[in-house]
């Protein structure tokens, strides 16, 4: 065999393999989209009155829109309005500086968790919403649209982009996502750097399967209340 056709023979042998996982991980987003998009839109449709039941409860119990937008870093680093049930009082964010100035342990829990045991910010009906996480039913629509899917590493605020280090990245090279392996791995129950860690874990080793074990896992740890604030 002449010198260049066998070169070239091996180049082909060895690009092979390559060409094939990156067809079957195209394969494989393709049907993780669909899949989004199917289940999201029947899920609206089935889920219009709870969802017009909510806005009005959180109408009623607290002066304020019903609705929440925040923008988030997905896939890539890009920044989106990621929607929620409001859950907190209309002046969310000078209650909490307020707190962490005035309360060291507070401070310090929002410092390693940015999250609070006892959060003030909470409506009454806002502390039912998250432990239940119908606060976020409205990202439903940040799924269809292609923002995040069902399943991911969570959307996060800016701010958090440093404590995730060298690994934000790799973390969200993925879409974020309702759901993933922090939620059903006691959420706020775990540290920082085990969510990142968690993260970093999906990125790395996420299939079509790896998503479906972990939805499988949503629904108890939601009714369980596992790590909910």
């Amino acid at each position: 065999m002449d010198r260049s056709l066998k070169s070239r023979y091996f180049e082909l042998a060895l690009s092979s393999p390559i060409r094939r996982r990156k067809t079957l991980r195209t394969a494989e987003y393709t049907a993780k989209r669909l899949f989004d998009v199917s289940t999201a839109s029947v899920l609206i449709i089935l889920l219009t009155p709870l969802i017009i039941v909510l806005i009005a409860l959180i109408r009623s119990s607290d002066e304020g829109p019903a609705l929440f937008r925040q923008m988030r870093i997905g896939k890539g680093g890009r920044s989106f309005a990621c929607w929620k049930f409001r859950t907190m009082v209309c002046d969310a964010d000078e209650a909490l500086q307020r707190l962490i100035g005035s309360d060291p342990a507070a401070a310090k829990e929002w410092a390693d968790s940015q999250k609070l045991s006892r959060d003030p910010r909470i409506t009454r009906f806002g502390g039912f919403l998250r432990r239940s996480s119908l606060d976020e039913l409205p990202q439903l629509f940040n799924i269809i649209v292609g923002d995040m899917s069902f399943v991911g590493p969570r959307p996060i605020v800016g701010a958090e982009i440093e404590r995730y280090g060298e690994a934000f990245a790799h973390c969200f090279s993925v879409p974020p996502g309702l759901t993933g392996l922090w939620q059903v791995s006691g959420r706020s129950d775990c540290s920082y750097a085990t969510r990142v860690a968690l993260d970093s874990q999906y990125a790395s080793e996420w299939r079509l399967l790896l998503d479906a074990k972990i939805l499988a896992k949503t629904l108890p740890a939601v009714l369980l209340q596992r790590g909910s604030r």
